[in-house]
């Protein structure tokens, strides 16, 4: 179209420099929107019965102490992210941000280990430690020597600190159930998170609003979780699921039993 045709508003000198100073803004909302960002998107992940088997495999194996037939599940429950080599786009993060099923987190916080086999290392070198503090803590709660009492624990490719708590429940449940010949659970699906230590405190994780979420997937109706994340354990809620604070390793076992019996429940 000729110049002489197009409106005065598009022709004037103003008109003209403000087209071409948006030009560059546009280009550089193009590159950014594509750019990858040191961002991490998460989601719920696989869950595991510590009780029963996982990709095969029985998950506790105690030797020294009868095993007792168990019924009910006890899940450690995991966050699946996008790798530490894996750089998500201004979209992704976007998309992430505003779908109450992700959450975007800096890389940097869920990788500390910017190289993916170190990253790796970092997580299975936790779970080892995770479950050797299980495995004190539930030993100790039930007054038996590691001595005589050998647990081994096999969780494949899960890795990270935070399933210690639903661990120890395991093998105490295994071992003892609730002392009176029946099991921790009440036959319930529990799932649950949180560290712990070999004297039974339990301690924060994160990412707790993605772990209720994959507990209820997985078909739980009670979720554990460390007294200090109540408030986090109250995002997004899925419904049917109860959620259930607590501080140390008896205080699980003191819950559950409340749970089974209709006793009073701790609550967030």
């Amino acid at each position: 179209m000729p110049l002489q045709n197009l409106p005065t508003a598009l022709t004037a000198p103003r008109s003209r420099a403000l087209a071409l100073c948006a030009l560059p803004v546009l280009a550089l909302f193009a590159v950014a929107a594509f750019t990858p960002l040191p961002f991490t998107v998460e989601s719920p992940g696989r869950t595991a019965d510590t009780l029963g088997v996982y990709d095969g495999t029985q998950v506790i194996t105690i030797s020294g102490a009868a095993q007792r037939q168990t019924s009910g599940q006890l899940r450690v429950v995991t966050v699946e992210a996008t790798g530490p080599g894996q750089r998500n786009t201004l979209w992704d993060s976007l998309a992430s941000w505003v779908d109450p099923k992700r959450a975007v987190v800096p890389t940097e916080e869920v990788y500390p280990q910017t190289d993916p086999n170190k990253a790796n290392q970092a997580t299975q070198q936790q779970m080892t430690q995770s479950q050797d503090s299980a495995t004190m803590a539930a030993l100790n709660y039930l007054h038996l020597s590691p001595e005589q009492v050998n647990v081994q624990i096999r969780l494949g490719e899960i890795g990270g600190p935070s399933g210690g708590q639903m661990l120890a429940l395991g093998i105490v449940d295994k071992i003892a159930g609730d002392g009176n010949g029946g099991d921790l659970t009440g036959g319930r699906d529990v799932a649950g998170t949180g560290t712990i230590d070999a004297d039974g405190r339990i301690g924060q994780v994160g990412g707790i609003p993605l772990k209720t979420q994959a507990a209820r997937n997985a078909g739980a109706t009670v979720f554990l979780l460390p007294r200090s994340e109540c408030t986090q354990g109250e995002v997004n809620t899925p419904d049917g699921l109860q959620l259930v604070p607590v501080d140390t390793l008896s205080e699980s076992i003191a819950a559950l039993k409340a749970v089974r019996e209709g006793g009073a429940v701790p609550h967030c």
